[in-house]
């Protein structure tokens, strides 16, 4: 299947290990041009030079902390420098904010900020310059927690204001040429994620929840997120406007 993702402009937000990193290495293999933002420079280079063996396009990186820097202004400096992308994946995010349901608004808003308010402040600039030209693809990394609504409550609620936001905008956009959609990965494991490491120090509790939570009864691959990205960015996913597809193993 000819996903017509060759030479497409790509940015990937978030993309300097697990998911992230290996839809940026999917988009390389399909000889797209790969923009990447994440913190760690080092992790960046390394992914860089990864790529650049897969493919000799025009590839680029940018070190940004998005939660400290301004997200608006990056989007800004990276569009007049890279032009129009034709596909945005935004993978930034994480269950790694408080769990305390009675926190604060502070904590609450942190926990917003970090699973969908990045994302929408860099909508804001990357999606006028697609409207113009009546094709795009913005793909956005959510979780199955947005829809069992089971776990921390910080991310589940942002994650699911996430899809939110991804059904009332995409569809604004249907009619534009524009396909919003979001990714709602399961339990994935890779090395240094949450599940893989309790592998190695409580293999019991892994066993436990895959037994009573994972109908598939094993985690997820960092590969089979990525398929399913690459599809929803690509011309076949013409008429997925605002799906918010789970990629969980049948989580229950």
């Amino acid at each position: 299947m000819d996903l017509g993702i060759k030479d497409k402009n790509v940015l990937i937000v978030g993309a300097s290990k697990g998911i992230g990193r290996g839809i940026a290495v999917a988009f390389a293999e399909e000889g797209a041009i790969v923009t990447t933002i994440a913190r760690s420079k080092e992790l960046l280079v390394n992914l860089h030079e990864e790529i650049s063996v897969i493919n000799n396009q025009n590839n680029k990186y940018y070190v940004s902390d998005l939660m400290n820097d301004d997200a608006n202004m990056l989007a800004k400096k990276i569009l007049e420098e890279r032009g129009t992308f034709d596909i945005v994946i935004h993978n930034v995010g994480g269950s790694l904010v408080s769990r305390n349901a009675l926190g604060t608004l502070e904590e609450w808003h942190y926990a917003w900020k970090f699973n969908a308010g990045i994302a929408i402040d860099m909508n804001n600039i990357l999606i006028p310059p697609m409207l113009e030209k009546e094709w795009g693809r913005v793909v956005h990394i959510s979780s199955i927690s947005a829809k069992m609504l089971r776990g921390n409550p910080l991310y589940a609620s942002s994650k699911e204001f996430l899809n939110a936001y991804v059904t009332t905008v995409g569809r604004e956009l249907a009619s534009k040429g524009i396909v919003m959609t979001a990714v709602m990965p399961g339990a994935v494991a890779f090395p240094g994620s949450y599940w893989d490491n309790y592998t190695q120090t409580d293999p019991a509790r892994c066993e436990d929840f895959l037994k009573h939570h994972q109908a598939a009864g094993r985690f997820g691959t960092v590969k089979e997120v990525a398929d399913v990205v690459l599809f929803m960015a690509s011309e076949q996913a013409s008429f997925m406007q605002t799906a918010l597809i789970p990629v969980d193993g049948a989580n229950m």
